[in-house]
């Protein structure tokens, strides 16, 4: 029962890790990108930069998403083994 308990916390602490980079580092990226690398440093005009933004922050979702199903399948075949070992 405890290592069931255990288990879930673990899920869930992950959940919780993924849900709060999914939310802070697209919105983070993509007016950092914005502000600092497309008009600051590359001199782009204020549509440009909201267009190459958008694209930093989409790719910025794909890439937690894929970390999330990585952790994920490994978090869960690990336990399935462990499981199995008993």
């Amino acid at each position: 029962y405890f290592r069931n308990e255990g288990t879930l916390t673990s899920t869930l602490r992950t959940l919780l890790f993924f849900t709060t980079l999914m939310i802070i580092l697209p919105v983070g990226l993509y007016f950092a990108s914005k502000a600092y690398v497309f008009e600051g440093s590359l001199g782009m005009s204020d549509k440009d930069s909201y267009f190459y933004a958008a694209i930093v922050a989409v790719v910025t979702v794909h890439v937690v998403l894929a970390l999330f199903v990585y952790v994920a399948w490994n978090e869960g075949s690990r336990q399935w083994r462990e499981g199995k070992q008993d």
